[in-house]
């Protein structure tokens, strides 16, 4: 590039000194002042080209991030325990059945009393739950059990003693369900039965 411009500017220059008259005068300029007139002008039009083209402008250094500290488990402090309180003592205590009432109980197997037969009769067509329930008789027996009968059927107990009994029933009909209740009192060993209807429960005598 530097050769081209010096050998450029040498051309221009021969070129204007031969059109200045017809016949070449006498060099009025020696040779040595022309190449080192070449020679400045081609430095200056090198040294302009190098101004005009653009330098690479680092970037202003910067500041290195920090690292963010993650938040740390802040151990919760255990519970203390004040040694000048008083501190509960479980205590068992014996409830009765049936809320103190010792006939809200099944009845025993074995029941004290002369000896009866009771049959329950199912009039209904639906299916019976029945709870009977013994009265305190003169041996302190009393309690419930409980039967379960079918569609017009029935059931003969020959382990309960006289006495008098409530009957209640939960009839499970095939279309709707009802209640029935009943009282009696039973004074001799022949059968007496219950009938069971749909709405009440009735005792017939032997």
């Amino acid at each position: 590039m530097k050769r081209f411009a010096l050998l450029s500017l040498t051309v221009i220059v021969v070129l204007l000194l031969s059109a200045c008259g017809g016949q070449p005068a006498e060099p009025s300029v020696s040779a040595e002042d022309i190449q080192a007139t070449a020679l400045a002008a081609a430095a200056t039009i090198v040294a302009e080209t190098q101004a005009a083209i653009p330098t690479n402008t680092p970037l202003p250094p910067t500041e290195p991030s920090t690292p963010t500290s993650l938040p740390t488990d802040t151990p919760i402090p255990s519970p203390t325990i004040d040694a000048s309180l008083p501190t509960a003592t479980l205590v068992p205590t014996q409830t009765a059945s049936g809320g103190g009432d010792p006939c809200n109980a099944p009845l025993g197997a074995i029941v004290a009393g002369r000896d009866t037969i009771i049959r329950l009769h199912n009039n209904t067509k639906g299916e019976l739950v029945v709870s009977l329930y013994l009265n305190k008789t003169a041996f302190g027996e009393c309690g419930y059990r409980g039967y379960n009968i079918g569609s017009k059927g029935s059931t003969v107990i020959t382990d309960l003693p006289q006495g008098c009994y409530n009957v209640s029933v939960f009839v499970t009909g095939p279309k709707n369900d009802s209640k029935a209740f009943g009282y009696g009192c039973i004074n001799n060993n022949d059968k007496w039965t219950f009938e069971i209807y749909e709405d009440q429960v009735v005792l017939t005598p032997p």
